[in-house]
């Protein structure tokens, strides 16, 4: 079985946890963040994954699958291995960096739905 058939016709029924995870908005407007080679950004879709609650499905998938690169899981993929951390570019410090470690990014007040808009949602879902 090809790699497209095994995403396309995945038959464990855990497709349900793609929709509950943190990084899932309906606009795929994270996809850059997930699949970045800054650091930064890799740091930031770590602490994304540390507060969902499907991380350890989204892993399993992941390596099931043989996926090349990217963070899944809370862990970062390159070369379908998984990385305890990715170093920067350029020649190797004689003392060694500590791990970047990022807080999620907070959601301005001001692009959180009102509670009238969420009401709404919930009205329509």
């Amino acid at each position: 079985m090809s790699l497209i058939d095994l995403i396309l016709h995945d038959d464990t029924n855990d497709a349900a946890w793609r929709s509950e995870g943190r990084c899932v908005d309906g606009a795929a407007t994270m996809t850059g963040l997930f699949f970045s080679e800054d650091l930064y950004d890799i740091a930031r879709a770590k602490a994304i994954c540390a507060k969902c609650p499907m991380t350890t499905e989204c892993l399993d998938h992941a390596v099931r699958i043989g996926e090349p690169w990217g963070v899944w899981g809370g862990e970062l993929i390159m070369n379908g291995k998984i990385l305890a951390n990715k170093r920067g570019r350029g020649r190797p410090p004689k003392i060694p960096r500590p791990e970047l470690i990022v807080d999620e990014v907070p959601v301005p007040p001001y692009l959180l739905p009102s509670k009238r808009e969420q009401h709404e949602l919930v009205k329509t879902a």
